[in-house]
């Protein structure tokens, strides 16, 4: 009977052993193994294998950059995983140990969104979509009320507010083209709404559980990269120190000096025009084949740089690319068509006419940039801008500003049928002519907020009106 009571009491002081080596190595073989067997982690398992797995079936039809975005979309889930593992061995990090522990998961998410930037590409809503979609798995990062976060279950859902403008954009775009589109975004939005929705539901709706007897999360020594600062809200006037007042009870300032004055024409003659040697296609510098090494060294050189050289150039006749033009308020596009498009990315400060018929004009990641421009046959889009001014003197079926924080609309006679859309933004203004012909412009402000109420069966929404005292 000793012997037996001997044998549990060394077997038992072994096991305790094995388990303290393990939470001293960061999580032993054994460790891994129980933490693998968890409800919670077979649970995301299933997860992965029912919602993950139709995204990419999905993507492996399509492939491409679609293909590529899905892949960071698996590894993100991969990593996720990897850190659910860790939460149940490890103690509650403090702010310093948190950052360590995140950072796997802020790798992958920073890798999705360097797919969306620079020049569009054709899958630019999928990539925006996917990319946006990853912030719902930082749910994770949950530590309580006073974090600065949603709860985890409110956090995914609106995470994937912030993809669904992009996902819807896929849908009404290959709705009668390509199923296989419309199954990858519909399985995107299945894998959050209501995959990882119900997950966090089930098992973590207060935030992950962590160890109260695991081993301690540590920074590591050497300091390492950390993800982009969250960007400093918008000032409060988007041109000037002055508090926003209706404009036709001030006098013009800043950016509105130089539109009023653009209407006029007096600035028009001297604006710097494009030379024909500007062009791509008659530069000889320009072959139009870029080389692997060349792309490897422009890859490298955004990780270290978020500012690229300035452009302004026509790209292989069909494209106007004007990137990262800071303080140019003479900027023209003279010699434009009805098939060409124009992308203005990256701008700052800076003023650019666009004098001539073009099929559409993108806005996007700019601030306090003015661009006037008479017709536009598809679409003008304002994306992911802080503080812009766009005029449009002639016709424009759509305008659509998303992701925008500061947006001055002047419309035109011509214009006033235009569809404008908003998502995600705030502070948009349009301003229309008057009555009176030489009158001055009639400012608008589109709602940011809106009321949703329950009638009859369905939800009625409208727009949430503030009367001052």
């Amino acid at each position: 009977m000793e012997e037996k009571l001997i044998g549990r009491l060394e077997s038992a002081v072994a096991r305790l052993e094995a388990l303290s080596v393990g939470f001293q190595g960061g999580g032993g073989g054994g460790d891994v193994a129980d933490a693998a067997t968890d409800p919670s982690i077979i649970a995301f398992d299933d997860l992965m294998g029912q919602y993950v797995a139709r995204v990419s079936a999905a993507a492996e039809k399509i492939g491409g950059p679609v293909l590529e975005v899905t892949k960071v979309v698996q590894e993100a889930f991969a990593v996720q995983k990897q850190l659910l593992i860790k939460v149940k061995q490890s103690q509650k990090p403090n702010n310093a140990g948190l950052a360590e522990f995140l950072k796997p998961l802020n790798d992958v998410i920073t890798k999705s969104s360097a797919m969306t930037e620079g020049r569009r590409s054709d899958f630019f809503n999928h990539l925006k979509a996917a990319a946006d979609s990853l912030t719902a798995l930082a749910w994770i990062a949950f530590t309580g009320k006073d974090c600065g976060m949603s709860m985890p279950i409110a956090h995914v859902e609106e995470s994937w507010q912030m993809s669904e403008f992009y996902c819807n954009k896929v849908l009404v775009e290959y709705r009668n083209k390509d199923p296989n589109h419309v199954e990858w975004a519909k399985a995107l939005k299945e894998l959050y709404l209501p995959g990882l929705r119900d997950y966090v539901k089930g098992f973590h709706p207060l935030g992950p559980v962590w160890s109260p007897t695991g081993s301690t999360i540590a920074p590591s020594k050497a300091p390492a990269p950390t993800a982009p600062a969250v960007p400093p809200p918008p000032p409060a006037s988007l041109f000037s120190s002055e508090s926003s007042q209706t404009s036709s009870s001030k006098p013009k300032v800043g950016m509105s000096a130089v539109f009023r004055e653009i209407s006029t024409g007096n600035v028009t003659p001297g604006l710097g025009k494009v030379s024909d040697d500007m062009k791509t296609k008659n530069r000889t510098d320009r072959t139009g084949v870029v080389g692997s090494s060349e792309k490897e060294s422009r890859a490298g050189s955004r990780a270290f740089s978020k500012t690229g050289p300035p452009k302004f150039e026509l790209q292989m006749g069909r494209k106007w690319v004007v990137e990262n033009q800071i303080g140019k308020k003479d900027l023209v596009i003279e010699d434009c068509d009805s098939k060409q498009s124009v992308y203005v990315y990256g701008c700052k400060d800076s003023v650019l006419q666009i004098q001539g018929k073009v099929n559409n004009i993108t806005i996007d990641k700019c601030t306090k940039m003015g661009v006037v421009f008479k017709d536009v046959v598809a679409a003008c889009e304002i994306v992911n801008c802080n503080g812009v001014e766009v005029q449009c003197q002639g016709s424009a079926p759509t305008i659509s500003v998303d992701n925008t924080s500061g947006c001055q609309l002047y419309l035109s006679k011509d214009s006033l049928e235009t569809s404008i859309s908003t998502a995600k933004s705030s502070e948009i203004n349009v301003l229309v002519p008057g009555a009176e012909p030489d009158g001055d412009l009639v400012e608008h402000s589109l709602p940011q907020q809106y009321i949703h109420a329950f009638k009859d069966g369905r939800f009625e929404t409208t727009p949430a009106s503030h009367s001052g005292g």
